[in-house]
């Protein structure tokens, strides 16, 4: 019985933090891509491939919350959630995908 509630739980938090991840990426390139400024991605680095990387990613947000026993642990999910877009947020505000470029580190200082 502990065991399957540890599991369940486990699940919830590492479903709920690749969810956060998830969309907490797609922010970025939606925005990016709906103010046609260019931003790299898998994709390329365009407005059209971010507009449709972040509304994919976005839109399928709430798949993973669906995919995994959040309901049953709903605190652990919104903190693991929470802590996946605090993640991607720290990654894109540092070194970002693509390392930081020397105009971007000028501007900063």
């Amino acid at each position: 019985m502990l065991t399957t509630m540890l599991t369940t739980m486990l699940t919830t938090n590492v479903l709920s933090f690749l969810d956060g991840v998830w969309g907490g990426d797609g922010v970025p390139h939606l925005v990016r891509g709906t103010t046609r400024r260019r931003y790299p991605s898998a994709l390329g680095s365009g407005p059209v491939p971010n507009l449709v990387a972040g509304w994919f990613a976005l839109s399928t947000t709430p798949l993973w919350l669906v995919w995994s026993p959040a309901g049953q642990h709903p605190v652990s999910a919104w903190a693991a959630g929470s802590l996946g877009v605090l993640a991607i947020g720290l990654f894109h505000a540092g070194p970002g995908a693509f390392g930081r470029r020397g105009d971007e580190r000028a501007a900063a200082s």
